[in-house]
């Protein structure tokens, strides 16, 4: 099977023909030292890297298949600057978002809660997200228990992850896999609805024609 990438968007198959490649936008939100790189370089290269400058800001383009789909990720890892959280531009172009905090640190537990009421502000609707608990290597000083990131994912009605980015667990792979499929059942629900209006738009006007048509006879 020969696999050709354009802009990574098509990939053509074995009959030769060009199929349409997912394309799935994510920002990853969170204070700095939470972990944030260090979860995007686990899952893009599965290794990790001790140290980070915290006021990058750094965007990736992964390819990969989900479901035996092939997607195209592209991935914005936010710098954790408190000023940098609330960007109304990597908000709008996202389709989903990873939101980070660390166990052993309640403040970034609680901005990731607050975070996610304004991302639902700006983008005007329950956006599709992620929440992620990192750092479960250092149980010993745990400040966020488990059920309190089980009953905010609740409320944010996304999945939730307790995970540590330092091990390398597998279930890292899954926090975005995750996150693309949800993004993806979302997108054909809307996809459906805007059929449905158009088809019932059509009717309409079809439905003006002949009543017009019959009026003139």
């Amino acid at each position: 099977m020969t696999t050709t990438m354009s802009n990574g968007l098509n990939i053509m198959n074995t009959n030769g023909r060009a199929k349409t490649t997912d394309v799935t936008k994510l920002a990853v939100i969170g204070r700095a030292a939470v972990g944030k790189s260090a979860l995007v370089v686990r899952f893009l290269t599965r290794r990790f890297i001790w140290e980070y400058d915290p006021t990058l800001e750094c965007s990736y383009k992964h390819t990969t298949n989900i479901d035996e789909e092939p997607v195209v990720m592209e991935i914005l890892d936010t710098a954790g600057q408190e000023e940098n959280i609330n960007r109304e531009g990597y908000v709008k172009w996202a389709d989903g978002f990873i939101l980070v905090y660390s166990i052993t640190d309640r403040q970034s537990f609680e901005d990731v809660v607050n975070v996610k009421q304004y991302l639902d502000d700006v983008k005007k609707t329950n956006v599709q997200c992620v929440l992620v608990g990192n750092k479960v290597d250092l149980l010993h000083e745990r400040k966020v228990d488990f059920c309190e990131g089980e009953m905010a994912a609740q409320d944010m009605a996304c999945a939730f992850f307790e995970t540590s980015v330092s091990d390398g667990r597998e279930d890292i792979t899954e926090i975005f896999h995750e996150l693309h499929r949800d993004i993806k059942r979302r997108k054909m629900m809307e996809n459906k609805g805007r059929r449905r209006s158009s088809a019932q738009q059509v009717r309409h006007v079809f439905n003006r024609m002949l009543n017009k048509i019959g009026n003139g006879t």
